[in-house]
């Protein structure tokens, strides 16, 4: 893909409302029915859409634009969905915060970030204001839920935006920053990663060609970020009910109940929530394939889990980082095969070389830095999917990053921040 072509990633969901109208995209749980049954809001293609079109246009209206950087704090649901893709479509950059890292992070990574704009659930705009988040930048608050002092409501946003119309998918080139995704800090100081519409069309990519994934499918995304992939996939998402800070804590009476009524197909999983499902022992016989990522499985939980599935049915487990994510990818039947000589993170669907273990930059790739097979060091991956950069860490950068040969700005990026070793 070329760093000048025009990609705006959010106008594959345009393509789908246009050919799919009337699918369902998301069902989110308001309820409980008679039957005990689990209620759901649904939003089709063609709403959603709609609505994005609308709040990308008010977005822009109240300065919001194109490449201005904003703390996106909502939980999943329609106004998630509502509001990424509106974002994407106007090229608004969300800097996206995981606020499970605690008050004092998430105040320096808003720091860092410098963002012009915050929106969120009341919630959120609480904990902004008493932990004085982004006070030096924000200028300009939306709130998306429950009305907030001195905040434009989402609702506001989106008549304002209807009755301007016009195009709402702005001519974003691959290479424009599309998000900032700041790392857990579980292994070092959370540093904002910066992805490109580019980065995210061959995630795209690569996820579907992976599993598989595409139109027809249903999804119960038990992971927040990816639930945002599936309108791009053509996928139906089916909003768990569940704390999504706190996988661990999930009731897995609910998920087996969303699995069975919507008849899903597909579950992005962690395995803290795959290790509650194996123990709860259900059998999941609509499922055509689980996803679960984050860390390395147990064989026990993994074998457990497998035997609640239809005959062939496999789990797969991605491996990567927020900085390069998949990486590889390795399937249940291989890895219960496996020959216990490590943990097997599968094949590699990028380009993916193992190295000397560098504590010093590397500031240019040579073929040579290639390791012999079976020699331990670090692992280097190269792909459209690699991110370049982490946002204004320069030194992190260049700690992390191997720029290419050619001098081109697709580097191979260094997996350090957890020192896999091999």
């Amino acid at each position: 893909m070329s760093l000048s072509e025009a990609v705006n990633v959010a106008a594959c969901l345009a393509e789908i409302a246009a050919r799919r109208p009337d699918d369902v995209a998301i069902s989110h749980p308001t309820g409980v029915l008679p039957d005990g049954g689990i209620r759901y809001q649904r939003l089709s293609y063609r709403e959603l859409d709609s609505v994005s079109n609308d709040i990308a246009r008010g977005l822009v209206l109240i300065g919001i634009g194109r490449g201005v950087r904003a703390v996106l704090m909502v939980p999943p649901g329609p106004a998630l969905f509502a509001l990424a893709f509106a974002m994407a479509k106007a090229g608004i950059v969300p800097v996206v915060i995981d606020p499970g890292m605690g008050r004092k992070q998430v105040k320096a990574c808003i720091d860092e970030a410098e963002p012009a704009a915050f929106i969120g659930v009341a919630r959120a705009h609480a904990a902004r204001v008493l932990f004085r988040w982004g006070r030096r930048t924000i200028r300009t608050f939306v709130s998306a839920g429950r009305p907030w002092p001195r905040t434009v409501s989402l609702r506001s946003l989106a008549l304002s935006g209807r009755s301007r119309g016009g195009p709402a998918i702005a001519d974003i080139l691959a290479d424009e920053t599309a998000a900032i995704l700041f790392t857990s800090g579980s292994t070092g100081p959370p540093k904002g990663v910066v992805y490109t519409h580019g980065n995210f069309a061959a995630q795209i990519g690569l996820l579907r060609g992976i599993a598989k994934l595409g139109s027809g499918e249903i999804d119960l995304p038990t992971f927040a970020p990816f639930a945002l992939f599936d309108p791009a996939l053509g996928m139906s998402t089916v909003v768990p009910e569940m704390d999504f800070s706190r996988p661990a804590d999930v009731d897995p009476s609910r998920l087996v109940k969303a699995i069975q009524q919507e008849r899903v197909t597909n579950m992005f999983c962690s395995p803290a929530v795959l290790s509650r499902l194996a123990g709860f022992g259900a059998k999941l016989p609509s499922l055509r394939r689980v996803i679960c990522a984050g860390a390395s499985v147990p064989p026990r939980v993994l074998e457990q889990f497998s035997s609640l599935l239809a005959p062939g049915v496999q789990v797969m487990t991605p491996y990567g980082a927020t900085e390069a994510l998949p990486v590889s990818n390795a399937s249940s039947s291989g890895l219960l095969a496996g020959s216990g000589l490590g943990t097997c993170v599968g094949r590699p669907v990028v380009d993916l070389a193992i190295i000397p273990v560098f504590d010093a930059p590397v500031p240019v790739w040579s073929d040579s830095l290639r390791l012999p097979a079976g020699q331990i060091g670090e692992i280097a991956v190269r792909g459209a999917n690699v991110t370049n950069s982490y946002w204004r860490r320069p030194v992190a950068t260049a700690q992390a990053k191997i720029i290419a040969a050619d001098g081109s700005s697709s580097p191979h990026g260094r997996c350090r921040l957890s020192r896999h070793r091999r």
